[in-house]
């Protein structure tokens, strides 16, 4: 009878040298694997019958090898539950001693992230087996780069009734987080002969590193009270860009919203250069003392591609955002997007489309907006009055000024390591440091919700103990 090899449980790849018997063969290539940590600690091994089978050797042979190593303590025997690897032995060569580092931090008070313990595990549980329920079998293989169908309408509906997008499913495509969309744009611009890109001053580091291992030109946007100054596009050093990316509602790092008359010149501008505008709307859904600020896209959907993501407001883990494109750019887009990885995953599509569609997507912008909105008024409570905190509006982070005069940024940050503390300076966001005020940008959804508290008692001792006051 041929051997059934897609029947055996437990999968074991052995190399066998029978030079001196079968068994003493068996008995070094399982040694051997222990040792080099092919078989971990408390790893099942597979039946003797099964294993004997599989290696064409008698029964015997294998029981009597598997005794073997039980006997020296390589193995251990569990009536009842087979023979595992002896959860007692180290796989591999003894681990070096690591190397003393600088202390852990014990609060995180840097901006970038949500607090990730606020995540809707019982609503996305839900969502995933209605979803899964429903999904034809053609969910699962290779489908359209764009993204599941059922997701881009979802999302059509949900950011024109939102966020004020302009927004055809097709011209839809979901991507594996902001910065994969940042990718593909920049691929297309520099395949178009057209590389060169504005990006605001200050603005994120890690965003123009991205632009510029894809072959793009970063240019800096001067950024001010009412947000990137967009009226300088398409003069001076900035005659030339092809793109700007910009953050209108909620300006990061400074939490400034552009000003109507620059929206208006940032997209006049597109319209007259034949350029584009990237629309990151990281945190649109969060605002606090002020009525919501539509998207830009809104006012020209064929020069405006909009980037919308999950990560704030359910968690970076997800690697889901969307693209809402020009026509022009719909298919050179998705060529590019195909080439990079062909698809983003399917389960979190489906999953975030019955999300949104079953208004559970709502109820968890809602329901974290209202505690965001507690924490950026315990912010406040802690630390005005006697420093400048701004960009406090709206998004997951504030702004402090540090006094003129007093401590520079690397002395705050110092000493706010020194206690524990994870700070961000505002000087490390400008594209030539030093070019302005002092400031630190405070991530206040970061900490989980017991220890924010805390953290910002320790950020105003820093504070207080850096300035000398009491």
């Amino acid at each position: 009878m041929p051997m059934d090899w897609a029947g055996f449980g437990v999968d074991l790849h052995l190399e066998l040298d029978a030079s001196g018997g079968r068994r003493a063969g068996l008995e070094r290539a399982l040694r051997a694997a222990i040792r080099d940590g092919r078989l971990p600690p408390s790893t099942r091994l597979p039946a003797t019958r099964a294993l004997a089978a599989e290696l064409g050797l008698a029964r015997g042979t294998v029981s009597a090898a598997y005794d073997q190593l039980v006997a020296e303590g390589w193995l251990v025997a569990r009536v009842g539950s087979g023979t595992e690897v002896s959860p007692l032995r180290q796989a591999g060569p003894p681990a070096a001693t690591p190397t003393p580092g600088p202390a852990a931090h014990r609060y995180d008070l840097r901006p970038g992230s949500p607090d990730v313990g606020a995540f809707p595990v019982t609503a996305w549980l839900r969502a995933t087996r209605r979803a899964l329920a429903v999904a034809p079998a053609s969910a699962y293989g290779y489908g359209d780069p764009r993204g599941r169908a059922e997701l881009r309408a979802a999302l059509a509906g949900y950011l024109g009734r939102a966020r004020g997008v302009l927004a055809d499913p097709e011209r839809i495509v979901v991507t594996s987080g902001y910065v994969q969309a940042l990718v593909l744009l920049t691929t297309v611009l520099r395949e178009a002969g057209a590389p060169t890109v504005a990006m605001e001053d200050p603005g994120l580091p890690f965003h123009r590193e991205v632009v510029r291992r894809q072959g793009g030109r970063v240019l800096p946007l001067p950024v001010d009270d009412g947000g990137a100054r967009t009226d300088l596009l398409g003069s001076g050093e900035l005659a030339g860009v092809a793109a700007a990316v910009v953050t209108p509602a909620h300006q990061y790092p400074t939490g400034v919203t552009l000003r109507p008359d620059r929206r208006h010149a940032l997209t006049g501008w597109a319209r007259d250069a034949a350029a584009l505008v990237v629309e990151d709307d990281y945190d649109g859904e969060f605002r606090y003392d002020r009525q919501p600020v539509g998207a830009v896209q809104g006012m020209a959907p064929e020069q405006v591609a909009y980037v919308g993501t999950a990560a704030k407001t359910l968690g970076p883990a997800l690697r889901l955002a969307w693209l809402v494109l020009p026509a022009r750019l719909v298919e050179p887009v998705v060529e590019a997007k195909r080439h990079l990885d062909v698809q983003t995953e399917v389960v979190g599509q489906l999953a975030l489309a019955d999300l949104i569609t079953g208004h559970g997507y709502d109820r968890q912008v809602r329901t974290v907006r209202r505690r965001y909105r507690q924490r950026r008024d315990l912010l406040l409570d802690r630390l005005a009055g006697w420093v400048a905190v701004g960009g406090v509006a709206a998004g997951l982070h504030a702004t402090v000024a540090l006094p003129p005069g007093g401590p520079t940024e690397a002395e705050v940050l110092a000493a706010a390591a020194a206690r524990g503390l994870a700070l961000t300076g505002l000087d490390a966001h400008r594209h030539r440091p030093g070019a302005g005020p002092p400031g630190l940008v405070v991530g206040y959804a970061t900490p989980p919700a017991h220890r924010y508290p805390a953290a910002l008692d320790e950020l105003a001792t820093v504070l207080r103990t850096v300035s000398g006051r009491p």
